[in-house]
């Protein structure tokens, strides 16, 4: 199978969720099954094309503009693709406003597999005209894919509600992580190990840290908040995070982390916490399960599906959250019972395996070349 990739930023090592996800999954389908080409954004990755574990990576030029990156890369990267026709079988559109181009690809004779990673026009941070071509994407790329998958349950059913098509679930995953000893990250940082609450992500409204800081400045406590993640686009917003951090005493921003450093930071913490407005299926959450870390999330549908009951409060309840914190802080060992640790581990090993989400990819490729 020849399959080309489009629709992200790039791998490896790029903030995002997306990014993540087919930094896992791209390498695992080229050694068992395929060809991959992943088209990547210039300003994201070095210019010239590389190869990342067994997987082509071509760069493109794009707009660095929120609200016009992706839109224009896809165009751009499916006019590429049509130019060398020949060499692809499949294209696979991750992202419901990369999925507005669908029927051009279609029309160039390509299968088309789109992934629904969530409802982005419910970010905060697009305007209404920004909303409504998302909102066309996600319609467009429902009907002209060959195949749909969603990375969560609740998506499938959204999408299956909306706009009658045969979705598949296909899930984000995780990988089962080795903690990392306290060493020079935490030295770094100035951070005591489990003394610290943990989030991560970019710095963009929908995430909901400026809840998480309001919370935490509440309680009384000699914890740490650390803020793991940085703004793709430098805003208002995330530079009023980071100067509400310097003024505080407690909080700590790390900017964007990777490998051993980020390893560290999830394998010393003491609780994790995600205040999101908006997700797909959070892979930070999971990450912070394979570390056996006790978390809080904000009730959303798709932290719902991830997290148990007593670890969720209402999404954008500040005093909410903030008694979750003080609560924990006050008895962490109520949520470091093994028998949770366990259950957690073992539903990551079934449901949310790379391995197995690689091989159910494939079905799906294969399924619609066979049509």
């Amino acid at each position: 199978m020849r399959i080309a990739v489009i629709g992200l930023r790039g791998i490896p090592e790029v903030q995002g969720g997306i990014e993540r996800h087919c930094q896992e999954l791209c390498p695992r389908i080229s050694t068992l099954a395929g060809d991959i080409t992943l088209i990547a954004r210039s300003g994201y990755v070095p210019t010239k094309p590389y190869d990342y574990c067994n997987v082509r990576i071509k760069p493109l030029w794009a707009p660095k503009k929120k609200g016009f990156e992706a839109f224009v890369h896809t165009f751009l990267g499916l006019i590429w693709l049509i130019k060398n026709r020949k060499d692809f079988d499949i294209v696979h559109i991750h992202g419901i406003g990369p999925s507005f181009f669908a029927p051009l690809a279609r029309l160039a004779g390509f299968k088309i597999v789109v992934t629904n990673h969530g409802p982005d026009y419910d970010r905060k941070k697009w305007g209404k005209f920004a909303q409504f071509v998302l909102r066309a994407g996600e319609s467009i790329g429902s009907k002209f894919a060959h195949k749909l998958i969603a990375v969560s349950t609740t998506i499938k059913e959204n999408l299956n509600q909306n706009y009658s098509t045969d979705c598949c679930y296909i899930p984000n995953g995780v990988n089962i992580n080795c903690d990392e000893p306290a060493g020079n990250t935490l030295t770094k940082f100035n951070l005591s190990p489990k003394k610290y609450v943990l989030t991560v992500g970019r710095l963009v409204p929908e995430k909901g840290f400026h809840d998480l800081m309001d919370a935490f400045d509440k309680i009384e406590t000699d914890w740490k908040l650390v803020i793991v993640g940085d703004a793709d686009h430098e805003d208002d917003y995330s530079r009023n995070l980071k100067r509400k951090a310097q003024l505080s005493g407690k909080i700590m921003m790390t900017g964007y982390q990777i490998g051993d450093t980020l390893r560290e930071l999830y394998s010393n913490a003491g609780l994790f916490v995600l205040p999101s407005y908006h997700e797909g299926l959070p892979i930070v959450a999971l990450e912070a399960m394979s570390f056996g870390l006790p978390m809080f999330v904000s009730d959303i549908l798709a932290n719902q599906e991830v997290a148990l009951p007593d670890e969720i409060f209402p999404v954008g309840d500040i005093n909410a959250l903030a008694k979750k914190l003080s609560d924990f802080i006050s008895n962490p060992n109520y949520y470091f019972r093994p028998e949770i640790l366990e259950n957690k581990k073992q539903r990551l090993m079934k449901e949310y395996n790379w391995d197995h989400i690689a091989e159910k990819t494939i079905r799906v490729y294969k399924q619609i070349l066979q049509t």
